[in-house]
């Protein structure tokens, strides 16, 4: 069995986690009325989205460098072609979420200051509409990145119990087994 290095392994579950946690916590704040405890949960939000921004881009980087393992011979073309247009929509999302966040802070005339002491540049001028605009698109971007998992987590289970191959476990970890 081929798998995927214990780099691009750990990268991958750092993400799953990292992901499903923002998404979580930004479900749970948004109704949350206005406050100062609403104002840093929105500030941890930020700084935990720049902080899978710069994630994921680490992993891209590690990826391109680190051939993934071959899908199983047994894929058909079509099955192949989902996994790969997949896993480029979930490349595509874990960049564009932080990246409508970030626009949308900026929008909304709340600079995003990453963990209270680095300022990022607002990428736009404040603009009410634009804001409001940009909050939809992020959210649905989120719901979009939260369907694709959903399915990516079905078809590595469909590979594991279903079709018995090693999709699922070339992405587990060894547990100091050699």
């Amino acid at each position: 069995m081929k798998k995927f290095t214990p780099t691009a392994i750990a990268l991958h579950w750092l993400m799953a986690i990292g992901l499903t946690s923002v998404f979580a916590f930004g479900l749970y704040m948004a109704d949350l009325p206005l406050s100062p405890n609403k104002l840093k949960f929105f500030s941890w939000h930020k700084w935990a989205g720049v902080t899978l921004f710069l994630l994921v881009i680490v992993r891209l980087a590690w990826r391109v460098a680190h051939r993934p393992p071959a899908l199983p011979e047994h894929m058909g073309r079509g099955e192949q072609f989902v996994a790969h247009a997949g896993h480029g929509l979930l490349y595509l999302l874990m960049f564009a979420i932080p990246l409508s966040g970030w626009l949308m802070s900026s929008a909304k005339g709340f600079q995003t200051v990453y963990f209270g002491v680095l300022p990022l540049p607002d990428l736009l001028q404040k603009n009410k509409e634009l804001g409001d605009l940009l909050q939809t698109l992020h959210w649905g971007l989120n719901m979009l990145l939260a369907a694709i998992v959903v399915g990516h987590a079905a078809a590595a289970l469909k590979h594991h119990f279903i079709n018995k191959d090693d999709v699922l476990t070339r992405m587990l970890p060894d547990h100091g087994k050699r």
